[in-house]
């Protein structure tokens, strides 16, 4: 419970300043470290400060934005983001207040979804967050490997240029990539300054961004430079890659593989990246997996209807849900040919589970057979819980490329 003294309001321009601070004290940060760049996409009137009398101890605000769901369809999100509790503060309901005034904020204005990166895994459950909603894979792999025979290389040019003649070109085919690939967000220019911040307090060591279009993707990558008496050895730290065909996406992989001076090559990607199988070594390639996205089910009524399904279902499934006691209940949740309705019922559960375990299932990363194995999920009714796990399954592995 929030203590009493709290209270929440809109951030105004003078309190930007003490914002920052707060930011820089809870990530445990100096304050000339904090990023102002942040600053630039925030929604001024999605952005809200906790005080305590004239005292801001909490932040947090919320970004505009749509998701990919399985199907191909564009879902609207608020992207939950600089979430903070100034020390000393901490355990007083500053993290339950700015959830609380959010998800009822995106509730009234009808966006089912809710998603965030965590930066610490034991808080966001409780307010209803699934974990894993997507994953993500570092992806370590040496130059020069081959491809298997199967694989062709076409004779496409793949040319670098500089920022000011890529971003044009990169915007168009993100924003057309990313309606294919589930859990990818829209993106708003100043989104473009942030993710591609190009600064020398943004690099950490390694060089400015080298852009390289193919006429039907791009690549973003920085380069580590390193060596020793036996030779070159730089790495390339790949930022984005973007396809919209399968051959682009051949030709610029065999383009970081190839380039001289290059030893190996680190990529944050999806999990299911099937670069892996295209290598005829796959075991050179090293994999590091860890969560992403954690989603929140807002309204599940809007929620489970706004994506496709694999599978035909027909199950009654009962919601626990405290913090947004709107989805409590039990739903009647029927698939007919990928399309969902979900009404309320006071037939028997076959399914019972909470909100985020739900979240967790919702983009098909994690599967609700997991979780009942996990005893986060209580089957009622025998083989419902499979058929739920085969119909939630999408077409890919979720990813979202981008910490908001």
């Amino acid at each position: 419970m929030a203590d009493s003294a709290l209270s929440i309001r809109t951030v105004d321009e003078s309190d930007l300043p003490e914002f920052q601070r707060v930011m820089a004290w809870a990530f445990l940060d100096d304050y000339e470290g904090v990023d102002s760049k942040w600053l630039k996409v925030l929604e001024r009137d999605r952005t809200h400060v906790v005080v305590d009398g004239a005292e801001i101890v909490g932040t947090g605000g919320v970004l505009s934005r749509e998701i990919t769901v399985p199907g191909g369809l564009q879902v609207p999100a608020g992207a939950v983001t600089v979430i903070t509790v100034k020390p000393g503060h901490r355990r007083r309901g500053v993290a339950s207040l700015l959830m609380k005034t959010q998800l009822h904020g995106l509730h009234e204005s009808g966006e089912p979804l809710a998603i965030l990166w965590a930066s610490e895994g034991s808080i966001y459950r409780r307010f209803g967050y699934g974990e894993m909603a997507s994953s993500l894979n570092r992806m370590t792999m040496p130059t020069r490997m081959p491809f298997h025979p199967g694989v062709s290389v076409s004779d496409a040019r793949i040319r670098q240029v500089t920022r000011e003649e890529a971003l044009p070109f990169m915007r168009e085919m993100h924003d057309r990539v990313r309606r294919t690939r589930i859990g990818w967000l829209s993106r708003v220019d100043a989104t473009w300054d942030v993710q591609l911040a190009d600064r020398e307090v943004d690099r950490d060591g390694l060089t400015s961004y080298r852009y390289c279009l193919h006429p039907e993707g791009y690549v973003v990558f920085r380069v580590k430079g390193s060596g020793s008496s036996r030779g070159p050895a730089d790495e390339l730290h790949v930022r984005e890659l973007v396809c919209e065909t399968e051959q682009a996406y051949v030709d610029l992989y065999r383009f970081l593989l190839d380039i001289d001076l290059a030893a190996e090559i680190s990529f944050y990607t999806a999990t299911d990246d099937p670069i892996v199988h295209m290598v005829d070594n796959p075991r050179k390639v090293g994999r590091d997996f860890g969560d992403a996205l954690w989603l929140r089910i807002v309204d599940v009524d809007r929620a489970l209807p706004s994506r496709r399904y694999s599978s035909d279902v027909d199950s009654v499934i009962e919601v626990e849900d405290s913090f947004c006691p709107w989805n409590s209940g039990r739903w009647r949740f029927t698939v007919k040919d990928g399309e969902a309705v979900v009404t309320r019922t006071e037939d028997a559960a076959d399914v019972s589970l909470d909100a985020a375990s739900l979240g967790s299932v919702f983009l098909g990363g994690v599967r609700l057979s997991v979780l009942k194995r996990a005893h986060r999920v209580v089957e009622h009714t025998p083989g419902h819980v499979d058929a739920l796990s085969l119909a939630f399954i999408g077409e890919h592995e979720p990813h979202c490329p981008e910490v908001f």
